[in-house]
């Protein structure tokens, strides 16, 4: 079983940044393709950005494409998500998401989410 913790999130004005960190521990053996996904109140989950097993590919979703990097750890799966220019419609719950395949399409693990918010 593999377990994904994310730390990171808090409260931020718009124009801040704040950077976002998930481990997977567990069975780790494996690299696994890891992202992000935000829940805001009264709304479906949602894609953020991926990164694949080799993290030589990412992907953004495109409300997020300029202001988000992510970006892999040195330490095997573990992924971080750096946001700068918060604006208030970026508040969510940020989850950590990954899986076997070399890209991240539909997460087999989920961390237990992280809030972001941001204040106008």
């Amino acid at each position: 079983q593999v377990q994904l913790v994310e730390s990171g999130g808090g409260l931020v004005q718009a124009g801040g940044s704040l950077r976002l960190s998930c481990a997977a521990t567990g069975r780790t053996l494996v690299t696994y393709s890891m992202g992000w996904f935000r829940q805001a109140p009264g709304t479906e989950r949602e894609f953020v950005a991926s990164i694949s097993r080799s993290g030589g590919s990412t992907y953004y979703a495109d409300s997020v494409k300029g202001r988000f990097t992510i970006s892999r750890g040195n330490a095997k799966n573990t992924v971080y998500l750096q946001m700068n220019s918060l604006k208030p419609e970026d508040t969510a719950v940020y989850y950590c998401g990954a899986e076997i395949r070399d890209m991240l399409v539909s997460p087999a693990y989920w961390g237990q989410g992280t809030q972001v918010t941001v204040s106008s």
